[in-house]
């Protein structure tokens, strides 16, 4: 199964999935909107791969076949203050 993926240029570490290059028809409107112009990265071969390096491989596939996309956002931003509960006594 080949993929192309494009990152976002107007959020960072956001990068969409699709099914074929510059195909961009399975995506809703209101998404490409905030995704903003996508930037070409590769076209992968995901049954050459066994994982990826922050997706789940498996959501991937299923996601492309399912709705014709995957959306790759970064992780939430951990937070480094402590609640008072978090200290110890």
């Amino acid at each position: 199964m080949l993929c192309a993926i494009y990152r976002s240029n107007k959020r960072d570490q956001t990068y969409l999935y699709i099914e074929q290059q510059d195909d961009f028809s399975k995506i809703p409107e209101a998404l490409m909107n905030s995704f903003g112009k996508p930037v070409f990265v590769m076209v992968l071969d995901l049954d050459k791969r066994h994982k990826l390096a922050t997706a789940d491989i498996e959501r991937v596939k299923h996601n492309l076949a399912e709705q014709g996309f995957y959306l790759q956002v970064p992780p939430p931003v951990e937070s480094l203050l402590k609640t008072p509960d978090d200290f110890d006594d």
